[in-house]
């Protein structure tokens, strides 16, 4: 089966192509078209060939998560409880700022469209009051007139007993003109109100953006002659189809990044380190993540701005705005800042030539020769102006600061890489972990760029260089498993726990996520079943994870297994238990995995016959540390197994740079990775 994952930058598409019979790939960098993603999407596609002779398309989109930054989803209605409507205003009692009592939050739904109807749910689940249905009609009605594109239904409790929220969604699709309605019981049928409503509101916010951008690429495929499946990357690392997507596209948010994370996991596996924090820094941000004995690092929920609580299993990630498009300024208190405003790929950077006249992290890399402004990277441009970044980087960063302006480049690559090192250092020290046990794998555009320098500045163990960095994550959508993730909260008491009643649920839970990825259609090895418990002591707000091995079916499951399994998790987080202080199982939470057939990253090593002599360009005067120095300059891709290149040396190759800084050495392994090391 010939598959293809497409990544969707802000400069450039990304896309690995893998024929899964031969092994055999290909990989091809693409300019993005911002507005048009569908255009560089297929003119990337096209460099394989005919598009309907593919079988499946993978996708990784920032579509979702753009949109949420940028403000810029659906105009939403909210249809709710009497008594619930500034839910999403009230939030935790949190701050944008955390001294003083200042600051401002907008939701993404005004307060004139969340509206309020009779019924109550008691936790428990029984219904004190059923759904006004003729409330819930007029409601809806107001909203049309009002202009509202999408509409959410959250009651309170809803967790515990769906009927009210389902007989008000049935009553509102009566009346709504389009798909675009997301409920609550649906989308997180788990307690805490505040994140419910807010993950179910971001849902349907970005339904149309979603929809319409998927039904675009479908369109666009269609009538390319595409036949195949196409999919879409989760924010969980896992593989969804579009129609899934389209109906919850909150689990897009941060799609991209995950996919990074997933390749990334696989290539350090693969090259024998467990423990490595994976960055990879694109046109507009740097995006960190841990990976701990060859495990991503998983979290429950995610903030994607002030205020925009998704709560869904997602891959832990950790953006700062520190990316190649980053804009360098002085502040009024002449302090130089780099990021988090974007020059994006319109303008873009100085050196670009299309009208940017401010510097970026990129001119500063062209400026100091790290960046051959003959040969840039996708293919874009036939030449990068190193004239425009001097000329940028004088006026806006030299001058304001009274010093040279290859100094001041050099401080904008210092300022950037304290940025960087500060998002590795959250991810890694600010969580109880040595960086020294840590190897650091860059990728993106830009991620090789600064490897050398975070390496230094962090105490990291190494550096891995993929063999193609700036693809990774289109990789990564490739080798990504179909997984589908559901959560029920149950709140049942440990203590006399009823087994059986229990392991009907997780049956139940697992054979609805089972058809999910049944559905999806795509070829896997094998399914499957992870089951994981939230629980406290009673009394506490917080619950830590417990996994529980079980079959699909629950078989096996007993108190005496689930309160082994809480205190180990228990003791693992907190050095203590509690004795005598009953415990609680909260919340439930089923994965089900299709594990996809794994890439054989053998097929990218380097090939026979190649050497290091071959492998050598003319060299060239590169800054670092102050002053020039003549590095020498290898094509990346003609290195064999084995070589040893020391610094200072800059390794070029089609999607990325790898820069060797003085007293750092690399050599390339058996997969063709780069491993960069301190000079013994």
């Amino acid at each position: 089966m010939s598959i293809v994952g497409v990544d969707v930058g802000g400069t450039f598409t990304d896309l690995f192509f893998c024929d899964e019979a031969s092994g055999a790939f290909r990989i091809a960098k693409v300019p993005s078209n911002r507005g048009d993603e569908a255009s560089g999407f297929l003119d990337g596609l096209r460099v394989f060939g005919a598009v309907s002779g593919l079988d499946a398309i993978v996708h990784g989109t920032t579509v979702g998560t753009n949109a949420l930054l940028e403000r810029g989803g659906a105009r939403v209605g909210l249809i709710t409880t009497a008594g619930f409507r500034d839910v999403l205003e009230m939030r935790r009692r949190d701050r944008r700022h955390t001294w003083g009592l200042w600051g401002d939050f907008v939701p993404v739904v005004d307060r004139d469209m969340r509206l309020e109807v009779g019924e109550r749910t008691l936790a428990d689940g029984s219904i004190r009051q059923a759904v006004d249905l003729g409330e819930v009609r007029a409601a809806a009605r107001s909203l049309l007139e009002l202009g509202a594109q999408a509409v959410a239904v959250v009651f309170i409790n809803a967790y515990a007993n769906p009927a009210n929220e389902r007989a008000a969604v049935a009553a509102v699709r009566e009346i709504w003109p389009n798909s675009h309605l997301a409920c609550s019981s649906q989308i997180l049928p788990e307690i805490r109100e505040f994140e419910r409503t807010s993950t179910t509101v971001l849902n349907a916010y970005l339904q149309p953006v979603v929809g319409d951008y998927i039904e675009r690429l479908d369109a666009a495929l269609v009538s390319d002659g595409f036949a195949g499946r196409f999919h879409i990357v989760q924010s969980n690392g896992g593989v969804m189809s579009t129609a899934m997507a389209r109906a919850m596209p909150v689990r897009t948010a941060l799609s991209g990044p995950a996919a990074g994370v997933i390749a990334a996991a696989a290539i350090a596996h693969a090259a024998g380190f467990a423990d490595v924090i994976t960055g990879d820094l694109g046109g507009t941000s740097f995006d960190v993540s841990l990976v701990v004995g060859g495990e991503t690092s998983r979290a429950t929920q995610a903030v994607i701005d002030f205020g925009l609580v998704i709560r869904t299993p997602m891959i832990e990630i950790a953006t700062i705005g520190a990316g190649g498009g980053s804009i360098a300024s002085v502040d009024a208190g002449a302090l130089l800042q780099v990021g988090p405003e974007s020059a994006g790929s319109r303008p873009g950077p100085a050196c670009y030539g299309q009208g940017g006249m401010r510097p970026t992290l990129t001119d500063a890399n062209v400026l100091l020769g790290r960046i051959n402004a003959e040969r840039p990277i996708g293919g874009k441009l036939s030449r990068l102006d190193v004239d425009a970044s001097r000329a940028a980087i004088a006026a806006h960063v030299a001058e304001p600061l009274g010093i040279d302006v290859m100094a001041a480049a050099e401080a904008i690559i210092r300022v950037a890489n304290a940025k960087m090192a500060g998002a590795i250092r959250l991810v890694s020290i600010e969580r109880g972990h040595d960086p020294q046990r840590f190897a650091f794998v860059p990728f993106g555009g830009g991620g090789a760029l600064h490897a050398g320098a975070l390496l230094r500045e962090v105490g990291l163990k190494a550096a891995l260089v993929p063999r193609y960095p700036g693809v990774t994550s289109a990789l990564g959508c490739v080798i990504a498993d179909i997984r589908h993730d559901q959560v029920q909260t149950v709140n049942l008491a440990l203590d006399g726990l009823d087994a059986e009643a229990l392991r009907v649920i997780l049956a139940g839970e697992a054979q609805a996520a089972l058809a999910v990825v049944q559905a999806a259609g795509l070829v896997v090895q094998r399914i499957d079943t992870e089951f994981v418990f939230d629980m406290h002591y009673l009394g506490q707000t917080h619950a830590v994870s417990v996994p529980v091995e079980l079959p699909a079916d629950g078989t096996g499951l007993s108190e005496v297994v689930v309160r082994a399994a809480f205190e180990m998790a228990y003791q693992s987080s907190f050095s203590r238990l509690l004795p005598g202080v009953p415990a609680r199982i909260v919340t439930l939470r089923t994965a089900c995995i299709g594990r996809r057939p794994h890439f054989d990253l053998l097929a990218m090593a380097p090939g026979a016959g190649l050497s290091v002599e071959a492998a050598v360009r003319p060299s060239r005067r590169v800054w670092f540390d102050g002053a020039w120095h003549e590095a020498a300059i290898y094509a990346r891709l003609e290195l064999p197994a084995g070589a040893v290149i020391a610094g200072p040396a800059i390794l070029e190759q089609p999607d990325a740079t790898t820069v060797v800084d003085p007293g750092l050495s690399a050599r390339v392994d058996g997969l063709g990775n780069l491993i960069i090391e301190r000079q013994a």
